[in-house]
């Protein structure tokens, strides 16, 4: 199995993105799925997504490569978006794919939990005031994290 992994500024077709994971194939009985929406907490206008070119997809690449050490996954995209992105639009998919619906719903949970913590993206929230503030790792996400041990 081949992760799908991409960074990138345009917006994903989750429909699209689902059935390129699993068309024709008999194998796959189940996807879970994650996607990620920007919020708009405390008057955030926009934030901003930073990435080091390779390095992150390299980063990512190992992450999925890991959820497929550990489950018997049949396929895994991972799709993160990049630049400027206001509230309510989509900024990852996380889909994965196995024969069982444990695997899969399992392996979508370590995906988004690593990728929060472990993946090299940078992000900055933008304010209506015109204050801007870099968005510091949050305790909830390490310990969700750490839940998977190594």
């Amino acid at each position: 199995m081949t992760p799908t992994v991409r960074v990138q500024e345009e917006r994903f077709d989750i429909a699209a993105e689902t059935a390129a994971l699993s068309a024709g194939r008999h194998d796959v009985g189940g996807v879970a799925s994650f996607i990620g929406i920007a919020r708009s907490d405390d008057g955030l206008s926009r934030m901003v997504l930073e990435h080091y070119p390779g390095m992150t997809e390299r980063a990512i690449g190992r992450i999925a490569a890991e959820a497929a050490e550990r489950w018997p996954l049949t396929g895994v995209t991972v799709i993160h978006r990049v630049g400027p992105l206001v509230p309510g639009e989509p900024i990852v998919l996380v889909l994965a794919a196995s024969r069982h619906r444990t695997a899969a719903l399992e392996a979508c949970a370590f995906l988004i939990d690593w990728l929060k913590t472990k993946a090299p993206f940078w992000k900055r929230e933008e304010f209506a005031t015109g204050e801007s503030r870099w968005v510091e790792a949050r305790e909830s996400d390490e310990a969700a994290a750490a839940r998977w041990g190594r």
